[in-house]
């Protein structure tokens, strides 16, 4: 069974995107591991004027997207045991654990929001994980639904076709990935490291485990002291 996604939008022409691309899209058109569904919110609004909208309760700027509406465009959907995602600012970090855990399932159904956001009530009836993709606020939740989206279907069996390669990218272990190098030798004065021109690949892992723990350690210290802490708790 492929990998299937659902994207709830108010612009289902801003997809494929880059799911379109390269092998993930490959993947997608030619070799079927995948598929791709885009559900137009906009048909399903019950305004004469096709709005799907309103103001906040309470006051305040913006637009909410309407519950009714969100609800009946999720509903149209054969959910099919996929767990339901909201784009959000305000959500859980989107980390390579959870990507993994999702991965290993039927799919994803992924709400891409805009305005102000999504009424609550919809988001807590129909049981949305609510999910971030960094500390910034984008204008509306494709490119976000997108990221995770694309995380996930690299993970899929067959889509690489590299399995030994994820093993050792970042995150996997709790760190960082390693620098990566190739030709030329020299490149505007910069060499290649020497270890990894030596042909000893016992000295090569343990090159980029050490380059693993300093990038970790000077870019995401928070990954690193939760790397620590794990280390302990495993008695290493």
């Amino acid at each position: 069974m492929p990998f299937d996604v659902s994207v709830l939008t108010m612009f289902p022409e801003a997809f494929p995107g880059p799911l379109g691309v390269s092998l993930i899209g490959t993947a997608w058109r030619e070799k079927g591991l995948w598929s791709l569904e885009t559900v137009d919110i906009r048909a399903f609004s019950k305004d004469k004027r096709g709005f799907l909208d309103d103001t906040p309760a309470g006051g305040g700027p913006g637009q909410v997207l309407r519950a009714d509406v969100v609800a009946a465009a999720l509903d149209s959907v054969d959910r099919r045991g996929r767990p339901l995602l909201y784009m959000s600012a305000r959500g859980r970090p989107l980390t390579q654990a959870r990507v993994k855990e999702w991965a290993k399932g039927p799919g994803l159904i992924v709400l891409a929001g805009r305005f102000e956001g999504v009424d609550q009530r919809v988001l807590d009836a129909r049981g949305f994980e609510e999910i971030s993709v960094g500390d910034a606020v984008l204008a509306g939740g494709e490119a976000a639904a997108m990221v995770a989206i694309e995380a996930c279907v690299r993970l899929v069996p067959e889509v690489l076709g590299q399995a030994e390669s994820l093993s050792e990218e970042s995150f996997e272990d709790g760190l960082l990935e390693h620098p990566q190098y190739t030709r030329p030798r020299t490149f505007e004065g910069r060499e290649i490291p020497e270890v990894l021109l030596s042909g000893h690949h016992a000295e090569v892992r343990k090159w980029r485990r050490a380059q693993r723990e300093l990038t970790t350690r000077e870019r995401r210290p928070d990954l690193w002291a939760a790397h620590l802490a794990n280390q302990q708790a495993k008695g290493e």
